[in-house]
């Protein structure tokens, strides 16, 4: 069942010159250790500012299984993951992260869950002490809160580290959209689905070039992406604010007939016109998500540019 079959590793690289040598031997223990399938390493580098490129070819030059794709400047994690992805020519594509917190030993139980006739392998993190308590705690809001709105549910705490068939491969190639989110996308396709559990290590080498300003574009991106309950949210919002504001005039004009005219003070008045300006132009920037969202994507503008491929 296993004769013939060829699996691509896809894996984005930015500035992670410290690393490439970890991983280079790590992925190659892997390859070994699985007979009877071919392998090819993809690595997309996504623009890097160091040594990682240099590094990267030195090891396509020298070994025909590694295939080097750079970018031509920095267009960030998930479209470099499509690069990887577009250029894969495996019957079974796995994205994993060049620093290795994600273990490469559990390709091989990946594999063999594939050619029992799984076409999705997910790798859940079932101990994430590696991360900072911040980061965790964050991760799981984000989860919780993304599968309350949304239609198409996220795993909790799986990430991009996973096994796709050739018919997830092409299906997911096959979605238009340029502002990508791609664990919603994986989620999206759906197809028959199977979940390794695993511990998160640390990373051994170099440092994340993940900020918090970048993991809250992603997390934005992720809702807008496959959401529309923000919008329905600042909906609702105006709805009992308009039911407020009816009250509260119908109750001005009783007072007013009863007890007269009187001066109210502008402390209340200043103090709900601050308020619901607010609300009105944090409703406005939700709607700006939106609007932003279809304006990128009606300019049809390629999602990445290959400067150049490198392979033996």
């Amino acid at each position: 069942m296993i004769e013939n079959k060829k699996v691509s590793i896809v894996t984005p690289f930015f500035n992670e010159k410290d690393s490439i040598d970890l991983f280079y031997r790590e992925i190659c223990l892997v390859i070994k250790q699985v007979v009877n399938i071919d392998f090819e390493v993809i690595c997309v580098d996504d623009g890097s500012s160091d040594e990682t490129l240099a590094r990267l070819v030195s090891i396509a030059n020298s070994d025909s299984r590694f295939i080097v794709i750079e970018l031509s400047r920095n267009y960030g994690k998930e479209a470099a993951l499509t690069a990887g992805i577009d250029a894969a020519s495996g019957d079974a594509v796995i994205p994993i992260d060049a620093d290795l917190q994600d273990p490469p030993e559990l390709i091989q139980d990946m594999i063999l869950e594939w050619i029992n006739g799984a076409e999705v392998v997910l790798a859940r993190r079932i101990d994430r002490t590696s991360d900072s308590l911040l980061k965790r705690k964050t991760a799981e809001l984000f989860y919780k809160y993304y599968n309350y709105i949304s239609d198409i549910e996220i795993p909790s705490n799986v990430g991009d580290f996973r096994l796709l068939d050739r018919i997830v491969v092409d299906a997911v190639k096959n979605l238009p959209e340029r502002q990508r989110f791609m664990k919603g996308i994986f989620a999206w396709v759906g197809f028959r689905t199977v979940i390794l559990d695993y511990k998160r290590k640390e990373r051994k080498k170099g440092k994340t070039s993940f900020s918090w300003t970048s993991l809250f574009k992603l997390a934005v991106e992720g809702i807008t992406s496959f959401s529309t309950a923000p919008l329905r949210i600042w909906s609702v919002i105006g709805i009992f604010g308009s039911l407020f504001s009816l009250t509260y005039a119908f109750w001005i004009a009783i007072r007013t007939m009863v007890y007269g005219i009187d001066i109210p003070g502008y402390a209340s008045l200043l103090i709900a016109i601050i308020f619901f300006g607010s609300m009105q132009l944090v409703s406005v920037g939700v709607l700006g998500e939106y609007i932003g969202r279809i304006y990128i994507e009606t300019k049809k503008r390629p999602l990445y540019i290959v400067r150049k491929q490198y392979k033996k």
